[in-house]
């Protein structure tokens, strides 16, 4: 299945659980959808020591915590767009896999010569717009990080939003850039506690919440006027709304 087991999946040793909440989205109305959120992760490096991956891990770790079900993907054979044939790879069959599995996703990318890392890129366009009429991305919910090796940066992070806008995802408002990530992280991979892991804590809730508010709807969401015509599916107002909704 290609994913990464998260090591010390339950210890949260920075997080002050004093002023966190356990259930981000309490009250907030799911549409009569009670399962766990389900949030796959994708990373950006192969480093043995990878700042992009111990963000990814310490993600996973709150929003399992927050009561997400998480799958960290791992993409250390996953072959560039069009380098195998029918992308008959099993690399790119399990990516596909788990983003239609997914409600929503975590991007993470170290920031390399301004950018993405060719890594995290190739993942996301392993990842078509649509696989017949199954639409591995759109409707999903998508929260954005990026770490750095110097100076505080937004390139990353601002590459990811418009990615994701590209693949007809809802990028929630909050973000997280990550400087000098190797002062963050202690030598178990560990971030330490300061404001950078304070705002992932900050997106993590977002991406939860915005999660439960967003999925029973997806469907009227990303309805569609041209598709509709395309298909030869007449719609109206009436039938896309909820049973006993005026």
């Amino acid at each position: 299945m290609r994913l990464r087991e998260i090591p010390d999946l339950y210890a949260l040793p920075a997080l002050n659980q004093a002023f966190v909440h356990r259930r981000p989205a309490e009250g907030l109305p799911d549409g009569g959808l009670s399962h766990p959120p389900r949030i796959l992760i994708l990373y950006g490096s192969l480093r043995e020591r990878s700042y992009s991956r111990f963000a990814a891990e310490e993600a996973g770790r709150l929003l399992t915590w927050f009561g997400a079900e998480v799958r960290l993907f791992d993409p250390s054979d996953m072959p560039f767009p069009d380098q195998v044939k029918g992308d008959n790879h099993p690399a790119i069959q399990d990516l596909r896999d788990h983003a239609i599995w997914s409600e929503g996703m975590v991007w993470i990318s170290p920031e390399r010569h301004g950018q993405v890392t060719g890594l995290m890129k190739a993942q996301i366009d392993n990842l078509p717009l649509s696989l017949g009429a199954v639409r591995p991305t759109q409707g999903r919910t998508l929260a954005v990080m990026q770490v750095s090796g110097g100076s505080q940066s937004f390139n990353a992070v601002n590459t990811l939003r418009l990615l994701g806008r590209w693949m007809r995802m809802v990028t929630i408002p909050n973000q997280s850039s990550v400087a000098m990530a190797y002062k963050e992280f202690d030598e178990a991979g560990r971030m330490r506690p300061s404001g950078y892991y304070e705002r992932i804590v900050d997106v993590c809730e977002e991406l939860i919440r915005f999660t439960i508010l967003l999925r029973p709807h997806v469907a009227q969401m990303t309805d569609r006027y041209s598709e509709r015509k395309e298909r030869g599916v007449s719609g109206t107002v009436e039938t896309m709304l909820p049973k006993g909704s005026t």
